[in-house]
């Protein structure tokens, strides 16, 4: 009978060790349990296209389950168009061990890409990854950066404007010359011209408050004014259209958001749907994927022709009835 106790006694204690033991056992995934991701997110200034971004993208990352504040953490920064804010971001970025760096616009993915080496990086609304040398190859990224691509449709835009006037002869190209993405769109408005016999007058500028005068100089001079997706141009659009309306000169834009905010037309992606498939590559990267993993998105299917009706009856043109009506058409109010 002591025998039999003896070896009952040894069991019990057995099983509460492994009792206990079994409670102890760490969580196998501490990524999305115990660690809070820490993400550092940029834009470069305020308007409405990298608003809508980061707004649309923050959305989709709660919808995909990672929200602000309980399994992430969005350390949201803007540089108010100052160069040196945004490097200041990046250090701090860097100084605060982030596990992901999220740039929105090209500029501020420029200014993340010498962290890249230890801090992957995602960037968003980057026209021409490839020209800005973000990557080398956009279907493997060989950088640890990735992203989405709001290549802009130059001669899909400019083949708009010449449905709306056929007379067009001569185009004005407004941008800052500091901003690679608008240079790279500068040369295929180049080659546009060149090829259809229009004249290209430039105008550059260097900071929003330029735009207005160089815009009056330069919409006395052209029969339409094409602006891509430069964010010194977007963030004081009003600027310009106020100064092309004076003259009657149509102003054709790179975004949509740009005709949601007074320009007359446009060809291109949604900017909701960008930040939503950003949001798709940071969950991608959060659950573990490799940067490398991860080609770039280059939005350029799918399009839709944007008019803005207030500035359209401003100018006196008529929308025709055959965009007007069109299933791939957006107006403005």
């Amino acid at each position: 009978m002591r025998k039999i106790s003896t070896y009952l006694l040894a069991g019990l204690m057995t099983c509460m060790l492994a009792g206990c033991a079994n409670e102890t056992v760490p969580t196998e995934n501490p990524s999305t349990a115990d660690h809070v991701y820490k993400i550092g997110l940029a834009q470069i200034i305020e308007h409405t296209s990298l608003n809508t971004i980061r707004e649309s993208m923050l959305a989709e990352l709660a919808v995909l389950g990672y929200k602000d504040g309980e399994n992430i953490q969005v350390d949201a920064k803007n540089a108010q168009g100052e160069q040196s804010t945004l490097n200041s971001i990046m250090q701090t970025f860097a100084g605060d061990n982030k596990d992901l760096i999220v740039a929105i616009a090209t500029p501020t993915a420029a200014a993340a890409a010498p962290y890249a080496e230890n801090i992957p990086v995602i960037f968003s609304a980057v026209s021409d990854p490839v020209g800005a040398g973000l990557i080398t190859d956009p279907n493997k990224p060989d950088k640890n950066i990735t992203g989405t691509s709001d290549e802009i449709q130059v001669a899909q835009i400019l083949d708009l404007a010449r449905t709306i006037d056929p007379e067009l002869k001569t185009l004005g190209y407004i941008y800052n010359a500091g901003e690679a993405n608008s240079v790279s769109n500068l040369d295929k408005v180049k080659a546009y011209c060149e090829e259809n016999d229009l004249t290209l007058v430039e105008a550059t500028i260097s900071a929003a408050a330029e735009i207005q005068q160089t815009a009056q100089v330069l919409a006395s001079k052209v029969d339409a004014i094409f602006a891509p997706n430069d964010n010194t141009i977007a963030s004081s659009i009003d600027a310009l259209n106020m100064a092309a309306q004076q003259v009657q000169c149509p102003v054709y834009v790179g975004a949509d958001s740009m005709v949601q905010d007074g320009g007359f037309a446009s060809i291109g992606i949604n900017y909701e749907d960008l930040g939503k498939e950003t949001a798709r590559m940071i969950a991608k990267v959060i659950e573990g994927s490799d940067i490398s993993e991860i080609p770039v998105k280059v939005f350029d299917t799918n399009l839709y022709t944007y008019f803005n009706q207030t500035t359209a009856d401003a100018l006196g043109i008529t929308i025709p009835d055959a965009l007007k009506n069109s299933d791939t058409t957006v107006i403005f109010e």
